[in-house]
């Protein structure tokens, strides 16, 4: 059952190992939007949104709800916003660290002179 968690766990990550597919779902956590809206809002061609929207969809991360003519993608699990933001939390404290680093060593050079 471990394994099987961890595999699960790797999938989803892997998932989510793309600039344009955490664009998407950062997007999605502000509401439902179709292609159209998406394309547009990412600057990106419909194709490349399309077939990001694919592997999500795939991996269950989003769904598409039919409305007329069009395709309105949904988060399928509103924790992704939670993940999104706790992502986001660790960059913001990966580069207050390197910031930090970075003070300590021009202090140090400065120290030198």
């Amino acid at each position: 059952m471990n394994l099987e968690l961890q595999q699960f766990k790797a999938d989803f990550f892997k998932a989510l190992a793309h600039p344009l597919r955490i664009r998407i779902l950062e997007l999605l956590a502000e509401g439902d939007k179709n292609v159209n809206e998406l394309q547009t809002l990412i600057g990106a061609e419909g194709s490349a949104v399309s077939q990001q929207l694919s592997v999500l969809r795939a991996k269950n991360i989003v769904y598409g709800t039919k409305e007329g003519n069009r395709v309105l993608y949904s988060l399928r699990d509103p924790m992704i916003i939670d993940l999104l933001r706790i992502a986001r939390q660790i960059f913001n404290n990966h580069l207050i660290d390197t910031i930090t680093i970075l003070d300590k060593f021009n202090d140090s050079k400065e120290d030198d002179s």
